[in-house]
């Protein structure tokens, strides 16, 4: 399993339109997807403009999948990418699961 995290800082003022974005995004590509085991987002309510991604991929291979759909690159690489300062991509191994 690949476990991808991603904190990602907005520009000023975009929470609710990055909230927006991902919720059209999450029916569309993941919810479909075989290898996305889990798609969560994250936001912190005392850090405004600012979102968490967590996902879980079977491996390399779907998470290829996933960033190489039309939802992806319209709705992540597109929109949301507009609304971002910056983002660390940091990949995880999971050690424990309930």
């Amino acid at each position: 399993m690949l476990a991808k995290v991603f904190p990602i800082k907005l520009k000023d003022g975009n929470q609710a339109a990055a909230e927006e974005i991902v919720q059209a995004f999450a029916p569309q590509a993941p919810a479909v997807e075989d290898g996305t085991l889990s798609f969560r987002v994250y936001r912190d309510p005392a850090n405004p403009d600012y979102l968490l991604f967590v996902e879980h991929f079977l491996d390399q291979a779907a998470y290829d999948a996933h960033t190489g759909s039309a939802a992806y690159r319209d709705l992540i690489a597109g929109k949301f990418a507009d609304l971002i300062v910056e983002f660390v991509e940091i990949d995880h191994e999971l050690v424990v699961s309930l």
